[in-house]
């Protein structure tokens, strides 16, 4: 017998993207280093690397992570 038994978290009507599987899922099935989430809605899950994309895309491209001259490291 399990002195402790693993328990997936969340709440109904909270759904999330598994990587594993490529699959969205209300409640929490997979573990969580293989899924992407909670989001409030079954279509905002599916546009989960969609949305992961473009918030890459934006973060590449904000100067403030990519400032150069302000006397760090490699000057």
């Amino acid at each position: 017998m399990a002195l402790f038994k693993k328990r997936t978290v969340g709440k109904p009507g909270e759904w999330f993207y598994c990587l594993e599987h490529g699959k969205v899922e209300e409640g929490p099935d997979c573990p969580g280093k293989d899924r992407m989430g909670p989001y409030g809605s079954r279509e905002e899950a599916q546009r989960a690397m969609q949305t992961a994309e473009e918030r890459n895309l934006e973060w590449e491209t904000d100067p403030k992570w990519h400032d150069k001259g302000t006397g760090g490291e490699g000057e």
